[in-house]
């Protein structure tokens, strides 16, 4: 059942619209989100005909200072909503696919330096001088990521029986994908969560919440929250302006796996036969995702072509000798 409340001339079907898509598995949030900023764009006009192509433009275009991909992105959710209403409505016109298009633009990661890292992660342990157990925590988040590649969302989501501090590894539930997942954790990054969790028992010891990460008040983080405070830290370490673009919290996933395949390089490894391995640790659905690295971090691609040129002149020594 949808938390939200609708008000427009199309409430009853959009409940029944996100109900039913969750029905199917999906989490379906982000385009929750959407149909019920729809829902308010609708109400506030006081419109109560068909869900015609001009309202769904005008709802997606409607706040000048969002990109086109989001205007985009907006636009096929209530199109996608239009197909559903169809059904109950049969005289809701088909909205075009193409009326408002944005290529989707996959932005370049920050991939964070040894330096960097180091600098972000002292900085989280004095982000609130008055609140020394805020900085603990984000030490700590920010260390897991950097040291396992989570996703934010499986940051914030982890339960405390998900962290087995005695064998060393995560169980990583409810994944972008629906799959769990078992994730060894380096030493190093045990020792933090092992001090985390002492530090977070002496302070919370009323909390009846499961997650492993507490905020001040002793509930779970959303991943909105973590977001804003990471974006905060990397304001305070330099990487970010006081607006516009910069380093997420997400970009720590693709620097593990961009240091991972570094080092395997670097090893002499065969990284195509590895390239599996790593998209199974990092919850990948499709062994594309994770091969995405190797072509879209030039280091690596240096590294790749090192290889390359390396097996050419042994091969062409080999012909040589025949």
């Amino acid at each position: 059942m949808s938390n939200y409340r609708f008000r427009s001339v199309f409430a009853e079907h959009l409940v029944s619209y996100i109900d039913l898509r969750r029905g199917f598995g999906l989490k379906f949030v982000s385009q929750a989100d959407i149909l019920h900023k729809f829902d308010g764009y609708v109400h506030d006009l006081g419109y109560i005909g068909l869900l015609t192509q001009d309202l769904a433009i005008g709802f997606a275009t409607a706040n000048a200072n969002v990109t086109a991909q989001v205007c985009a992105r907006r636009y096929a959710t209530v199109r996608n909503f239009s197909d559903f209403l169809a059904t109950y409505e049969p005289r809701t016109p088909l909205l075009d696919p193409k009326a408002l298009y944005a290529r989707r633009v996959r932005p370049p990661a920050h991939i964070y330096s040894e330096e960097e890292l180091v600098r972000l992660l002292e900085l989280a342990k004095r982000i609130a001088p008055k609140n020394p157990m805020r900085g603990f925590t984000l030490h700590a988040m920010v260390g897991l990521a950097a040291g396992t590649g989570l996703r934010i969302s499986e940051v914030v989501g982890l339960d405390r029986a998900d962290v087995d501090l005695a064998s060393g590894v995560i169980m990583v539930r409810r994944t972008k994908f629906f799959k769990d997942r078992l994730v060894p954790v380096h030493p190093s990054v045990l020792v933090v969560l092992d001090q985390y969790a002492r530090l977070r028992d002496a302070a919370h010891p009323q909390s009846q919440s499961l997650a492993f990460f507490l905020h001040q008040w002793g509930g779970r983080f959303s991943k909105h929250t973590l977001q804003m405070t990471f974006w905060d830290l990397t304001r305070r370490a330099g990487l970010r302006g006081d607006s516009g673009d910069g380093p997420t919290f997400h970009d720590l996933r693709h620097t593990f796996a961009v240091r991972r395949l570094v080092a395997w390089y670097r090893e002499g490894r065969d990284v195509q036969a590895l390239l599996p391995m790593l998209a199974t640790y990092m919850g990948h659905a499709h062994y594309t995702d994770t091969a995405y690295y190797i072509t879209a971090i030039p280091e690596l691609m240096e590294l790749a072509a090192e290889r390359r040129r390396a097996a050419d002149q042994t091969n062409g020594d080999k012909g040589a000798n025949r």
